[in-house]
């Protein structure tokens, strides 16, 4: 397989609705592999396939040590509650961040890289993560959902204020 590399705004494959995952062998271990690789080396919290190209319903979210590397294939989520608004960026759009408004609580169903199915609850940030990379997998693109575009000067400022 070739190195994968981070495809960013206008292609194409990141507005397609991606492909249900119905193999789980050694080649999807390999893209899980790389895709986490790839989300590292881009200082990534979250990766979908088709930010490297991959028109799969796979996608990664890593936060921290405590929530660990959460692998997930053919994502769903079954319930939500709640709203928050806060900034987001996104490695396909590199410098742009702005305000999105998403549901706080989510219980999310997804497969394993062997395809077992697991369900598990997140809230904040970490649900947030998981709907952004989620919206990829369905061609959704943050940007369409930002409220107030912020500059890489505000982040900072709001960062440094925290």
């Amino acid at each position: 397989m070739k190195k994968l590399e981070i495809v960013t705004h206008p292609d194409e494959r990141l507005e397609q609705v991606c492909s249900k995952v119905t193999v789980f062998d050694q080649s999807l271990h390999d893209t899980l592999d790389q895709l986490f690789d790839l989300m590292m080396e881009h200082d990534g919290i979250g990766i979908a396939a088709p930010q490297a190209g991959i028109t799969e319903r796979i996608a990664i979210v890593y936060l921290d040590d405590e929530s660990g590397v959460i692998e997930m294939i053919n994502p769903e989520i079954k319930m939500i509650s709640g709203e928050e608004t806060d900034v987001e960026g996104c490695l396909s759009f590199p410098g742009i961040f702005g305000e999105v408004s998403r549901t706080d609580q989510i219980l999310l169903q997804a497969q394993d890289r062997n395809g077992k199915t697991f369900v598990m609850g997140a809230d904040g940030y970490l649900s947030r993560a998981i709907q952004h990379e989620a919206d990829h997998l369905d061609g959704v693109l943050f940007t369409s959902k930002v409220t107030t575009f912020v500059t890489e000067e505000e982040l900072k400022e709001q960062e440094e204020a925290e």
